[in-house]
């Protein structure tokens, strides 16, 4: 009986355990579904963690003073997740998505070969070929068949031709943008800040997309320095390929000419990342940096941007004046462009280079409209040429000090010996003095001084036929000429040195050429086959006015990075020179006997100073003593090109400035444009 009494007990005991647990499942149930139902079903519903880039602000320019050339500006960065939805519904969110885009005249990004307007290929050749081949196009297909195979790759059919021409570029960037269950797509950039508003106010029904606060470049200064600063633009297919393993996506802005580009690997800062939590239906929910990105370092040059403008300014107006005939009624209409540089010659430091024409490198920032770039890169005087580092032209005159220098320290004549102009040199091809061309008269008996202050080409003639050709090209090398000067851009050209040498290296090319007398002395007078960069002249004006003493050229003043520390600067501009491929540079002082050096800088000093000279009229009332030289150099097609070169202060040289204008007439006229900016440097009214 006591058995079945216990038996009784753990029984009951059983059925209240049971009823027990019943009763807490049921409340922990109620809990779960109906008091805490939603928190719970909103947190089951956190199922997607993604990680995306957080993109380092790229270092600023500076000039010498701290002013700001190039820095950044607030911007907006639509990117795009993959959610669960179909292929159509990802086509019906991005014709929203473009709809919004359009209405507030923002721009999406598309790298697609294709004008939809003018149905044709906007690549063509081996790029087509090329291109067809990576996307899986054959290569027969023309641009319809290749359109209607992209309608079909993207499930286009249902759609009308507007919305097809809006989502095949977008499909197509999706598809070549990494766009994956764990990688978004940048989809557009520096959006307006009314699609962000409508965008993330209305995130439900734009499933996966991502809005991120950048930056992108400004150019506070517009069109000035424009060829030193250069340009931003998106990295393109070959440019990324090069650099993917470098850290750079698809969607990364690179420098695409000037400092913007050779320091491109100081200026482009290391990206972070965030980890962003986002439910099923593409809906953030939390994000969390991961790693901080970090800014770029500051460049700061050597130019000095008031001065800088005032060089711009001088340049563009010499040139107005000289091709609407207003300096001595002479006009040369096709003058249109060139180059003026002043350069510190007791550094090396460029403080101010300017082209003429010039561009406006923010016109690239947001992607340069097809007119825009049509203006620029179809146009006959070449704004976007850099002529200061790339421009190649014969001398002139401006040739002589080197023609006067080399035949003295060589033996060939004396600084005091004077030779009898007599109007046609009876050697060569009979070449005559430009005085005996123009006047038919002779400048008499001319000495190393006063041949340069009057630029007779007789002197010349005569100095270069006792001395030889080999001789004059070595003191040309000596001073820099026809070698790169190492100024930190991309583009330098070298340059030729008229020679034996160069007429040999074009043999082997192919071209039958001999050298002769002829060549000889037509190279004393900057001729033949001489032609430099202004920035080759400028140096070589500068290792003048310090007596031989050669100073590297540069643009780079400082490097720091975000918080200002500065960075050995040696080893950065070493790694640049060698990518530039300027290194192992024979750049050797020159020795020259002081009286060789007394007659070149008297010579120079009386082109200015002395009622003979070629610009008295324009120096006589200057405040300072300045050294210079005219140049009127032919240029084969056109007008004859115009320079002046010199030196200030005579007695303890400062700069050196040098402009030439192209089809400019005469070397006198752009005397007056060195006045001008040396009037600024120094400060003069």
């Amino acid at each position: 009986m006591k058995e079945i009494k216990n038996n009784e007990t753990r029984y009951y005991i059983l059925i209240g355990l049971i009823i027990l647990i019943t009763i807490i499942l049921i409340i922990a149930l109620f809990d779960m579904q109906i008091i805490n139902g939603e928190s719970y079903r909103e947190r089951s519903s956190r199922k997607v963690t993604r990680t995306a880039e957080s993109y380092a602000p790229r270092g600023e320019i500076y000039d010498r003073n701290g002013n700001l050339l190039a820095t950044n500006e607030v911007s907006y960065t639509l990117n795009l997740f993959r959610t669960k939805s179909k292929q159509d519904d990802l086509n019906d969110l991005l014709l929203k998505i473009a709809g919004v885009l359009i209405k507030n005249g923002d721009n999406y990004i598309s790298n697609l070969p294709i004008d939809f307007e003018n149905k044709k290929f906007t690549i063509n050749g081996d790029n087509l070929k090329k291109w067809k081949e990576n996307n899986n196009i054959k290569e027969e297909f023309d641009i319809q068949e290749t359109i209607d195979e992209l309608v079909n790759r993207y499930k286009l059919q249902e759609y009308d031709d507007y919305e097809r021409k809006l989502l095949i570029p977008f499909r197509y960037e999706l598809s070549n943008s990494g766009y994956s269950n764990y990688r978004m797509a940048t989809v557009a950039k520096n959006i307006s800040i009314e699609s962000v508003h409508e965008l993330e106010e209305n995130n439900f029904d734009y499933p996966g997309i991502y809005i991120t606060k950048d930056t992108k470049r400004s150019y506070p200064y517009g069109n000035t320095l424009s060829h030193v600063i250069g340009y931003t633009g998106i990295i393109s297919q070959s440019e990324y390929d090069a650099r993917k393993d470098d850290g750079y996506t698809l969607n990364s802005i690179v420098g695409k000419a000037g400092i913007e580009s050779s320091f491109e690997k100081y200026l482009k800062g290391i990206n972070g990342s965030k980890r962003i939590e986002m439910d099923s239906n593409g809906v953030i929910n939390s994000i969390e940096e991961i790693d901080v990105s970090k800014a770029g370092r500051n460049i700061y040059l050597t130019i000095d941007i008031e001065l800088q403008k005032k060089t711009e300014e001088v340049l563009k107006d010499i040139i107005w004046q000289i091709q609407n005939g207003k300096i001595n009624n002479l006009k040369y209409s096709d003058a249109r462009a060139g180059s003026a540089i002043v350069l510190n010659v007791k550094t090396g430091e460029v403080l101010a280079l300017a082209n003429y024409p010039d561009y406006n490198p923010q016109e690239f920032v947001d992607g340069i409209s097809q007119a825009k770039y049509d203006e620029y890169f179809n146009n006959q005087d070449k704004p976007m040429y850099n002529r200061a580092i790339q421009g190649l032209y014969p001398p002139g005159s401006t040739y002589k000090m080197v023609t006067g220098i080399a035949a003295m320290e060589s033996g060939a004549i004396s600084s005091t010996e004077l030779i009898n102009d007599l109007g046609v040199y009876n050697k060569g091809h009979k070449p005559a003095c430009w005085l005996w061309n123009s006047r038919r008269q002779t400048h008499g008996s001319v000495n190393a001084r006063t041949a340069l202050m009057v630029s007779c080409n007789y002197y010349y003639y005569e100095v270069s036929s006792r001395m030889g050709i080999d001789t004059l090209a070595s003191y040309a090398r000596k001073f820099g000429l026809g070698q790169k000067t190492g100024i930190e851009l991309y583009g330098e050209e070298k340059g030729t040195v008229s020679s034996r040498e160069y007429v040999e290296e074009q043999n082997e090319k192919g071209r039958k050429l001999t050298w002769t007398i002829g060549d000889t002395l037509s190279s004393s007078i900057g001729q033949s086959y001489n032609l430099f960069t202004p920035i080759q002249m400028t140096k070589y004006i500068a290792t003048i006015a310090n007596k031989g003493k050669k100073q590297d050229v540069t643009l780079i003043k400082k490097v720091t990075d975000s918080i200002g520390n500065e960075e050995d600067l040696k080893i950065i501009k070493n790694e640049v020179d060698e990518r530039l491929g300027v290194l192992n540079q024979e750049d050797e002082n020159i020795d020259i006997q002081e009286s060789s050096l007394n007659a070149i800088f008297e010579g120079m000093k009386s082109v200015t100073g002395d009622r003979g000279g070629t610009v008295y009229g324009t120096f006589n009332d200057f405040p300072i003593e300045v050294a210079g030289k005219t140049g009127t150099a032919t240029s084969g097609n056109g007008s004859d090109n115009a320079w002046f070169v010199g030196f200030a202060p005579y007695d303890d040289p400062e700069i050196a400035v040098v402009v030439i204008v192209e089809h400019g007439g005469h070397g006198y006229f752009t005397a007056r444009a060195v006045k001008d900016i040396m009037k600024e440097y120094f400060k003069f009214e």
